[in-house]
């Protein structure tokens, strides 16, 4: 069975992701509002009321923000852990769903949405019971790694082998120390081990990824202030090439957007 793997907007600004096995379609994420969600899915030729889950990794706004107009328009479920869907966050701004469209799951079991099997696996960052997603369909599988200080290796272990992974490149340290705008204290967030994996990090992480067989990556959730999409890809590059791999050749890499579409991607 084949999987379809769109990034429709990644960054700070907002995190969404389009994945398709069988008669299944889900969102990873809601984090802009519903009516750039729909025109995004309109590029894909999707209709809105045709996706059958929301997954929601945590909640921040980035991640929520089109979560409950989508559920309510077009009676689509939501699911997220029992930890997030008690946070002040998730209530106000998700707010109330139609009956049986909030649904829970336990971090860390596996289960189903029609033909797509869900893995929702802990991740450090500075919410109460934060998540990424590995979706699997047949032989198949993808994964969602966003919004997360370091990686432990619990979370290597539920990213090994995966045929693709969009893998956080948030930030360059060197620019957040030197950010004129930013208090210490939101340097010291993004720079903890709660926070947000750096350009380095990514690579290191990848590096880590390939000796268990993963061999195309995405860099999401590029900050706007601290990065750029050619400093990410050069920094993750150099980096791979300093350990003998090669980019293009022994790993793919490719980019995700903050303001359109990333590249649509099948699996089969």
């Amino acid at each position: 069975m084949k999987i379809e793997f769109c990034s429709l907007n990644s960054g700070s600004n907002g995190n969404v992701t389009y994945v398709k096995a069988g008669n299944t379609r889900l969102l990873v994420d809601a984090g802009v509002n519903a009516l750039n969600i729909g025109r995004k899915l309109a590029q894909l030729d999707v209709l809105p009321e045709t996706i059958d889950a929301i997954l929601i990794t945590h909640e921040h706004s980035d991640h929520i923000t089109g979560a409950g107009v989508l559920s309510r328009k077009y009676r689509i479920p939501v699911y997220a852990n029992e930890a997030t869907w008690q946070t002040r966050a998730m209530k106000k701004t998700v707010g109330e769903l139609a009956p049986g469209m909030q649904r829970v799951f336990e971090s860390g079991q596996e289960f189903y949405i029609g033909d797509i099997g869900v893995h929702p696996f802990l991740i450090p960052h500075d919410t109460v019971e934060p998540v990424a997603f590995r979706l699997y369909a047949g032989s198949k599988s993808v994964a969602v790694a966003t919004d997360m200080g370091r990686v432990p290796k619990a979370v290597l272990k539920a990213l090994a082998g995966t045929d693709l992974v969009l893998l956080e490149s948030n930030h360059d340290p060197d620019m957040v120390l030197h950010n004129l705008r930013y208090p210490n204290a939101l340097k010291q967030r993004i720079l903890g081990a709660n926070g947000h994996l750096s350009n380095q990090a990514c690579a290191l992480t990848l590096m880590d990824l390939y000796q268990t067989g993963v061999h195309h990556a995405l860099l999401g959730h590029l900050s706007h202030d601290n990065n750029t999409p050619e400093l990410a890809l050069s920094t993750v590059s150099q980096a791979l090439e300093k350990e003998g791999l090669r980019p293009g050749q022994d790993i793919q890499l490719d980019m995700t957007w903050r303001d359109r579409l990333g590249g649509f991607f099948t699996l089969e």
